[in-house]
């Protein structure tokens, strides 16, 4: 098993530069290594903290007081069948790798969300999806760890639970320990149809066609970087956790009272009769402009989305403390409540 060592600042394991230090420190690199460190942490009644690629944590700056596990898992493999190919990648395997590998390879499903930081294990805990993708679409197969039972096992599509930004490793967050996720990919030079409208005018497209997979994941980063959301150690704006608010889902009840409050709003008609709601926009309008910030942090220059920590000098009680001014603005403002993305350890909005 992995040596462990003490006080190691979290900060640096995080796209934030957020976070104190751990009381213990190790890093896996075989699901077995992480499964015998996970269970014998859990048999002990030690608290545990799964790192992955540390894009969608916001750690105290307390730190964790606790065994933090830092998963180094790799391995691909890849089985082809008539029309697609089953792609089961290990959980540590770095995500936009596999995006880049499916452009390069022929397979079509996860190009729109090539560029998103983090690790293949914690897309179907968040659900990952962007510019009219979700990794829901192509899951077949998560491999788990049920800290509950000490059970590995495989848990198909429908086990997961996915809904928007959700899944029932999210809910959670301490019973499933994420191995290898399998994701079932078209064999096809072009895209999926493109599903959202801000991609397809860069692209020069109507919705619903399609485009060659290099030209779709081309688009998709040029969008991402323009907004700050492709990791650049040059670009203090993406000293982020990616959009910090998702995107409000309200009843036509509460479509309706925000008609009242602000009439023509944008808005996305979902299949089941609720609304989704922009939250950038919600967060412009109230009064929310990009590049304000108090101490250290502050909103992106370049998307109201994402709170940064630019010259890491920030603190994540800054950064709360700048969460919360904005939730509580736009609730004031359009009586609507926006929840955090990000996972916080040892924090709550």
């Amino acid at each position: 098993m992995a040596e462990r060592v003490a006080g190691v600042r979290l900060g640096p394991y995080t796209t934030l530069g957020l976070g104190g230090e751990a009381r213990a420190f190790a890093e896996a690199g075989t699901a077995d290594e992480l499964v015998a460190m996970v269970t014998a942490a859990d048999a002990a009644g030690e608290p545990v903290l799964v790192l992955g690629g540390g894009s969608n944590l916001v750690i105290s700056d307390d730190g964790f007081d606790g065994l933090v596990v830092r998963v180094a898992t790799r391995g691909l493999e890849v089985a082809a069948e008539a029309d697609r190919v089953l792609v089961t990648a290990a959980s540590g395997a770095d995500w936009d790798a596999l995006a880049a590998r499916g452009v390069a390879e022929g397979w079509s499903g996860i190009e729109c969300l090539s560029g998103v930081p983090g690790l293949v294990g914690s897309t179907p805990i968040q659900n990952v999806g962007a510019y009219g993708q979700e990794v829901a679409q192509t899951i077949t197969q998560v491999r788990v760890l049920d800290r509950r039972t000490g059970e590995v096992r495989d848990m198909d599509a429908a086990e997961c639970g996915f809904a928007y930004r959700h899944s029932v490793f999210k809910a959670d967050l301490a019973r499933h320990l994420v191995l290898s996720v399998t994701y079932a990919l078209a064999r096809s030079p072009l895209s999926g149809p493109i599903a959202y409208q801000e991609l397809a005018t860069r692209l020069g497209v109507a919705l619903g066609d399609r485009v060659p997979l290099a030209d779709a994941r081309a688009a998709v980063l040029e969008l991402r970087r323009s907004k700050g959301m492709v990791l650049d150690p040059a670009d203090p704006d993406t000293h982020s956790a990616g959009s910090f608010f998702t995107n409000p889902v309200l009843t036509a009840e509460q479509a309706a009272e925000l008609e009242l409050r602000a009439a023509g709003y944008p808005r996305w008609p979902l299949a089941d009769g609720t609304v989704k709601v922009p939250a950038a926009w919600l967060i412009e309008q109230a009064g929310f402009v990009k590049g304000y910030g108090t101490g250290g942090v502050r909103i992106s220059g370049k998307h109201p989305l994402a709170l940064t920590n630019p010259d890491l000098s920030g603190t994540a009680g800054e950064l709360l403390a700048l969460a919360r001014e904005v939730r509580d603005g736009v609730a004031e403002k359009f009586g609507v409540t926006l929840v955090n993305e990000p996972v916080m350890v040892g924090l709550s909005l």
